[in-house]
């Protein structure tokens, strides 16, 4: 089983082939780990399954669990949202930066086998002749030699950008959005501990979350693409305007800017190789599901590579799999666009009324629960 991308997906899956006893080889263009927190949110259905590849637990024991949401305007809470009814297992949405989540999950591949990752090796070319798939590797570095791999079976993990996406000639459906982000990373002055926050306000939303060490996170809505220029202090001038926190910009640990769209593959399955993660479909990361719903690809597909490669008919299992990951990447999609509508600027007059909606609706026990867990992937 060949795996292009040792990012958090492919990382997922390699873990739980080896479990299964499936030789794999994780091919990573990357010679070593990003060090920036990029995607912190770990909802509990990604859990459960990181629990079935024993990583759960190391995870919790080094995040932050949030509890608990709030929406604020103008320094008031207008509403609370719980989580310890979402699972019974994991009742909160773990906070953890991905440097971290992939140090874990590349630990437990190279205790199930060392030399299943590799890393300064990108997978540039394909060919499926029905029987098998092969793949051109081009290594990094002056004394490493191109080459190539063979396998029964391909998964592209490669990112939004995928080039084996293009290489197996899979068209896709792309989304653009008028919604424009500036987030950061800053050491904690608020008394706001592990919950996190939305700041509802007329400029646009604010979002907050707690991460481990004393560090918070702040994502800013901007009305156009962030300038080149920007950096940590014009980040903490606008929050501090927006939500009147001020933020120590010599404490910032990452910064970046985003504007937002997405990306639907019109097909996962194309001859012997499946796309998976960001390479099948990129959501907006406002709502946190992308990471996550990559992993709920990976542990779909699981059961559906073990019974191919042990000889079994798997062609109407694998279509089952492609409709119901498109399924669930598109309510994932829809949701991130209800999270993005919720933070557009808007005037006080219908901000009030905005705002005195989602109160209502929060004071409502069971609306206050799907809500939940609709914010939760369940």
């Amino acid at each position: 089983m060949l795996i292009a991308g040792g990012g958090p997906v492919g990382l997922y899956l390699a873990a739980a082939l080896l479990q299964e006893g499936v030789t794999v080889k994780v091919f990573e263009q990357r010679q070593a780990r990003n060090p920036h927190s990029r995607a912190i949110g770990v909802h509990p259905p990604a859990l459960e399954a990181l629990a079935g590849i024993q990583v759960a637990s190391s995870m919790v024991r080094e995040g932050v669990r949030i509890r608990a949401g709030m929406a604020v305007s103008g320094g008031k809470t207008v509403g609370t949202m719980a989580f310890d009814a979402v699972s019974g297992d994991f009742p909160f949405v773990l906070a953890l930066p991905q440097f971290r989540t992939e140090q874990l999950l590349e630990d437990r591949v190279r205790a199930l086998d060392p030399a299943a990752l590799v890393r300064g090796a990108t997978v540039a070319g394909v060919r499926d002749d029905g029987g098998e798939v092969a793949v051109a590797v081009e290594r990094a570095g002056a004394t490493q030699h191109n080459g190539s791999a063979t396998a029964a079976l391909l998964v592209a993990a490669d990112g939004a950008r995928s080039q084996l996406r293009g290489a197996l000639g899979v068209a896709v459906v792309r989304k653009s959005y008028p919604d424009h982000y500036l987030m950061g990373d800053f050491d904690d002055g608020t008394d706001y501990g592990d919950r996190a926050v939305l700041f509802l306000e007329p400029e646009g939303i604010v979002e907050s979350f707690p991460l481990p060490g004393g560090v918070r996170r702040w994502v800013v809505r901007l009305a156009r693409p962030a300038a080149p220029a920007a950096g940590p202090a014009e980040l903490a001038e606008m929050v501090h305007r927006r939500t009147g926190f001020r933020l120590d910009p010599a404490t910032n640990s990452m910064l970046s800017a985003f504007s937002v769209r997405s990306t639907i593959a019109r097909r996962t399955v194309a001859g012997r190789a499946v796309l998976l993660g960001d390479a099948a479909h990129e959501i907006s990361p406002i709502g946190g599901q992308g990471m996550n719903l990559g992993w709920l690809d990976a542990r779909d597909l699981v059961p559906v590579v073990c019974a191919a490669l042990s000889g079994k008919p798997t062609g109407r299992r694998l279509r089952e799999f492609e409709e119901s990951r498109r399924r669930a990447a598109v309510l994932a999609r829809r949701q991130a666009e209800m999270n993005m509508m919720l933070g557009r600027p808007l005037p006080q007059p219908l901000l009030r009324i905005r705002t005195a909606a989602l109160g209502a609706a929060a004071a409502v026990p069971a609306v206050n629960q799907w809500a939940a867990m609709r914010f939760t992937m369940q």
